[in-house]
């Protein structure tokens, strides 16, 4: 299990931050054009990278109870 990164609550911002974003650009590829579609999932697939990261640094189950929100 690892300890929590230094930085932590910086990071869990950041994670809830990037997690809205993620959303709403799904939300926003549902209503988007086929030219701007590619340009959205590319942000979405930079975003999931960047939680990633920032979810390897914490416990394993850490971000569990935050799906709730």
């Amino acid at each position: 299990m690892n300890s929590l990164p230094k930085k932590f609550p910086e990071y869990l911002i950041m994670y809830k931050t990037l997690t809205k974003k993620i959303l709403n650009l799904n939300d926003e590829k549902e209503k988007a054009m086929k030219s701007k579609l590619e340009k959205i999932q590319n942000k979405i697939k930079k975003y999931e990278a960047e939680r990633t990261k920032i979810r390897s640094m914490f416990p394993e189950k850490f971000f569990d109870s935050l799906a709730d929100e």
